[in-house]
């Protein structure tokens, strides 16, 4: 009987489990969260669960899981708030008895637990909001070890955790880091530091506008350096810019202060490849070589600080200039080595609404050239169109550096100083009245090709068309719009010509070059209010527009107070002396290289005195009709002197002399009227000044037709 009833005992007691264990089973999505909450409490995290399913002996799933938890404060930063979300996601586990011996007890005293979380998606962020992490399929690893005690007391000791990071996302503001992978390992026996791993970000973005830093690779471990114990590291960093390659040993980001550092290095950039200089072509490079550099960098409070940057230019490094015909025109050479150092500038990174809303940036500055370049402070706001700075050079020694290709040679020297006001916009740049001056000068030689001679040129001899220009102390005024169109005010100490023929030298020149202006035809130049003192006078060029692709134009030059004896001097007389001054009006047109001179005239502006001198055996020697234009021209005094002339494009000319005047030494000082008609071939314009190419056979010439009439 006893033991019937001890049968129904224990028949009720294992229904009486079975029910509770079933209870307890379909009821678990209800009180399994209480009971989290109960367990859980007092402690610095709590979990939210919704969707929670009913587990079977593997696991149990769930349709959202929010942990929010506090990380404690220390001596480098304060406590933070952080809240965890998974959607769509389950835990799973699996437990395995340890003991070798091969017991088989029912509760074993050590239990080794594995537990993985999985779900559709992690989200990750701290409150208030800085950043937001998220990933999608995580899996989450847990191992833990449960041990029994005193009867069914179990006790829990973490092992190790684990979790790969794959193609996560991290966003701050407008920024988005994409395809963020990294392994995160931890363990008990290492004190929960992570083991040093690899980082990797593919892209990045701005306001949903790809970066050019791309492949961001680093490794990264928990454990601090005991000197700087607020400082987290990172080494062995690399990145793709603008797809060159850029490194930096170590970053390093201070928790208590919350600044970043670190030595940015760009290695072997292609100068052609950079924005601004590429051409899209290969045959006509902007730019030749490579640059690289390094950039400390210090960030802190959204202010961004370089501090004593460089920048080494490679073997043959240069940026080239090219005519309509991308032909190379000019070229600067940067040379080797130290090419802007000791580079300096403070960023802010302005925010408005939690949002990256501006960038300001100031005590912009750098060594260039054995000079210096600053800069005003300038923002870059979106809302803001127009973007403002002013560049300041000072001592720049950027002309011994540039090199003149095709028709044109020469050396430079000095350096460059002035001032360069920028405006910057989406459809450009444009500059307002820049002042750029040098003490220093050069001289460039234009060089056209040689033609074909002719016969008689190849026997007799043809002048070279070269010309060497020698200036002094330019000093530049430069405008520009945004549609290209610019404007160059220019002045210099002094400008010679050089040629075969001779020497001509102008004495403060200035003018204003413009281009661009004119929509319809892009090729159109004009140069206005051009002037130079000339021999004591003037000479000046009111107006042109001068047509760069046919190579046309038309002008006037007005000359001012001549000395007729330097116009003399020109032809190299060594007989005829002359006072006075000469103005005039010389009508220009070009075509092709070629000019053209259409009714120009020169006037004596006051009488004068010319004086043919000859010796005693060249008068005794002369027949008497010589001997009479001698002693006229002896001590002419004239009171008109007027000159025609006229040139075609072969350089063919007409020249007409008409003097009015008389000699008081020569029969009583009767009225003397001498007309002269000189045909010659004008080599170039400036030899078009001048009254005569050979005075003396011309005076010559027509004493002997006086004498024989």
């Amino acid at each position: 009987m006893a033991v019937k009833w001890t049968l129904h005992i224990l028949f009720a007691a294992i229904l009486l489990l079975t029910l509770t264990m079933g209870a307890a089973w379909y009821c678990f999505p209800w009180y399994a969260p209480s009971q989290m909450d109960r367990l859980l409490e007092g402690k610095p995290f709590r979990i939210e669960v919704s969707g929670l399913g009913r587990p079977d002996f593997s696991g149990v799933g769930f349709r959202s899981l929010k942990l929010r938890f506090i990380t404690p404060p220390d001596g480098c930063s304060a406590a933070t708030t952080y809240m965890l979300s998974l959607t769509n996601g389950s835990l799973s586990w699996h437990f395995e008895n340890p003991d070798s011996s091969g017991s088989r007890s029912l509760l074993p005293q050590v239990i080794n637990a594995a537990f993985a979380l999985d779900a559709d998606s992690i989200n990750v962020q701290p409150e208030p909001e800085a950043f937001i992490f998220g990933d999608r399929n995580p899996r989450i690893m847990l191992n833990m070890e449960l041990s029994r005690k005193h009867g069914f007391i179990l006790s829990f000791r973490p092992l190790n955790a684990g979790y790969s990071i794959i193609g996560a996302t991290v966003t701050r503001e407008k920024l988005r880091l994409e395809d963020v992978n990294f392994k995160v390992r931890l363990n008990a026996a290492d004190n929960w530091q992570q083991h040093m791993d690899t980082l990797r970000v593919a892209k990045l973005f701005n306001d949903g506008k790809l970066l050019p830093v791309t492949n961001f690779k680093a490794l990264f471990g928990s454990k601090r350096d005991p000197l700087k114990p607020c400082t987290i590291t990172l080494t062995d960093c690399s990145a793709d810019l603008f797809h060159w390659k850029a490194s930096s040993q170590r970053i390093e980001y201070d928790l208590k202060d919350k600044q970043s550092r670190c030595t940015l290095n760009i290695a072997e950039i292609p100068l052609a490849e950079l924005p601004g200089f590429n051409r899209g072509g290969s045959k006509t490079p902007s730019a030749l070589g490579r640059i690289s550099g390094f950039i400390p960098v210090e960030f802190q409070d959204s202010t961004l600080l370089v501090r004593h940057a460089l920048v080494i230019a490679g073997k043959g490094t240069r940026i080239i200039a090219y005519t309509k015909e991308n032909k190379p025109m000019l070229s600067l050479d940067l040379g080797v080595g130290e090419l802007l150092h000791n580079i300096n500038a403070k960023v802010i990174l302005r925010s408005r609404g939690n949002k990256l809303s501006g960038i300001a940036m100031s005590n912009l500055s750098a060594a260039l050239l054995g000079g210096r370049i600053t800069s005003t402070p300038v923002s870059f706001d979106p809302s803001v169109t127009t973007t403002m700075l002013t560049l300041t050079l000072n001592n720049i020694k950027v002309l011994e550096r540039v090199r003149l290709h095709g028709d044109f040679k020469g050396s430079l020297k000095g350096a460059v100083s002035g001032t360069v006001p920028l405006a910057i916009e989406q459809k450009g740049f444009s500059i307002r009245n820049a002042h750029v001056q040098s003490r220093g000068g050069g001289t460039i030689t234009i060089a056209p090709p040689s033609k074909q001679q002719s016969s008689s040129e190849r026997i007799f001899g043809k002048q070279k068309p070269d010309a060497d220009y020698t200036f002094n102390e330019p000093d530049v005024r430069i405008s520009r719009s945004y549609n290209g169109s610019s404007t160059i005010r220019f002045s210099m100490k002094n400008l010679l010509r050089k040629t075969e023929g001779g020497e001509l030298l102008l004495l403060s020149p200035k003018g204003t070059l413009s281009f661009g202006y004119d929509r319809l035809n892009p090729d159109r130049a004009s140069l206005s209010d051009c002037s130079a003192e000339i021999f004591g006078g003037s000479v000046a060029l009111h107006h042109i527009d001068y047509d760069m692709q046919k190579k046309e134009g038309e002008t006037e030059l007005q000359l001012n107070n001549i000395p007729l004896q330097k116009l003399l001097d020109l032809q190299g007389t060594k007989k005829v002396y002359a006072t006075g001054t000469v103005r005039g009006t010389i009508p220009v047109r070009m075509k092709n290289d070629l000019f053209e001179i259409k009714d120009g005239g020169m006037n004596a502006e006051q009488s004068g005195q010319i004086i043919y001198a000859t010796t005693p055996e060249e008068r005794a020697a002369a027949n008497q009709g010589l001997r009479t234009t001698y002693e006229a021209l002896s001590n002419f005094l004239y009171v008109q002197l007027l000159s025609s002339i006229n040139m075609a494009p072969d350089g063919k000319s007409a020249i007409t002399i008409q003097l009015k005047g008389t000699n008081p030494d020569f029969q009583s000082g009767r009225p003397i009227e001498l007309n002269l008609n000189v045909e010659q071939n004008m080599l170039d314009l400036m030899r078009s000044l001048s009254i005569s190419s050979n005075v003396e056979q011309i005076i010559t010439e027509k004493a002997l037709k006086m004498q024989k009439k």
